[in-house]
């Protein structure tokens, strides 16, 4: 396959359509949410169905099995963690508050011993002021944000239950729809529109499959960390900080926020589990950064650096957090769908022949016209 060259225009029109889906993006993020965990899904479930079909299975029954045995043991694993959060659904707000807490005590104990180290922040009476932030900021924490954040999670719930429908209809229909799009195609460019399906569903398919690579090497090698240096909970803390790291940067902060609090709770009296927290956070980050994303996402996105990092930030301003978890995908599939629709337009063979199907389709439901 030739190397294709995008010229300015092609990629101005990307990048324009890229930020207009973003400005979309929270107007439909209601659909957006399941249609992303079926996304995710899809792509892991599809090689069994693949498989099972290969067996001689057709493709409604391999879906139906599939996806029915998955989403049974998936029934059976929430049933459960909702049994296990309902148990302890009363000492949620004094379980937050206790890590709140130790965070605070980690903050106070760090800004004196840095006051002992530098005289002129003694001086300035940083402490102080950080002790007063924090206490304006973190009293009835608990009782403020964890009602909310509960309201806010049982609202997303009935979107969430449109996933295994989702998922079901991809499984069992995906091809159905391809065919659908690439009949209503003319004739000329139907290599071409074959060709786009394709990449478009390549490209959708080594994101996926990258992110959840990077999900699973992130959380072994932050579980091993944080096991090390004697956390507890490593795993669990682990997939969490993995999982938050979909979100660029936001995701970050608030991973190593939350272990940071965990060894400074579970220690308080060992300020150095903390820190050495922070090390292994950062050091897996980096790791993250400049060997293991370059390894997954890195090659299933064919974009220049520097585009990728703008439109991080362009996502998480037109759209935010939400916009910075997508905006990858959404500029990978408009890449592909410009740069393909592009070389269409700009191919004179093609055009040619489209004209060439036009001029004899006109000749032969004229013919019987003629005098």
């Amino acid at each position: 396959m030739n190397q294709r060259q995008s010229g300015p225009i092609v990629w101005a029109c990307v990048l324009f359509s890229t930020c207009l889906l973003l400005f979309l993006l929270p107007k439909v993020l209601w659909l957006l949410v399941p249609f992303l965990f079926a996304m995710i899904l899809y792509y892991i479930l599809v090689p069994a169905v693949a498989r099972l079909s290969l067996l001689g299975l057709p493709r409604d029954l391999a879906a139906m099995l599939v996806g029915g045995v998955f989403f049974i043991l998936l029934a059976l694993v929430l049933a459960y963690a909702i049994n296990k959060i309902s148990l302890r659904a009363g000492s949620l707000q004094d379980m937050l508050a206790h890590y709140v807490d130790g965070g605070i005590r980690f903050v106070r104990n760090s800004m004196q011993a840095l006051e002992e180290n530098f005289p002129i922040l003694h001086k300035a009476h940083a402490s102080e002021s950080v002790d007063a932030w924090m206490a304006s900021n973190t009293d009835n924490f608990a009782q403020q944000y964890v009602a909310n954040i509960l309201v806010s999670m049982a609202a997303v719930l009935p979107a969430v239950f449109l996933t295994p429908f989702l998922t079901f209809f991809f499984l069992r229909d995906g091809r159905k729809f391809k065919q659908f799009l690439a009949n209503a195609v003319p004739n000329a460019f139907f290599e071409e529109t074959l060709f786009l399906m394709h990449e478009v569903d390549q490209t959708a398919r080594r994101y996926f499959q990258g992110l959840l690579k990077l999900t699973l090497i992130d959380t072994i090698i932050l579980a091993l960390g944080l096991w090390a240096i004697g956390i507890s909970a490593p795993f669990t803390l682990a997939l969490i900080s993995a999982i938050l790291a979909w979100v660029p940067f936001v995701g970050s902060v608030l991973g190593c926020m939350m272990v940071v609090l965990v060894a400074a709770t579970d220690t308080p009296d060992t300020p150095l589990l903390a820190y050495s927290a922070i090390m292994v956070f950062v050091t897996v980050r980096l790791l993250d950064d400049f060997i293991f994303m370059p390894m997954t996402l890195g090659r299933s996105l064919h974009m220049h650096p520097l585009i990728s990092v703008l439109m991080i930030f362009v996502g998480g301003e037109l759209a935010g957090v939400p916009g910075l978890m997508l905006v990858l995908p959404i500029l990978g599939i408009a890449m592909v769908v410009g740069e393909t629709l592009g070389r269409v337009i700009t191919n004179p063979r093609l055009r040619a022949r489209h004209r060439h199907a036009r001029a004899l389709r006109e000749r032969q439901v004229s013919v019987d016209l003629k005098g």
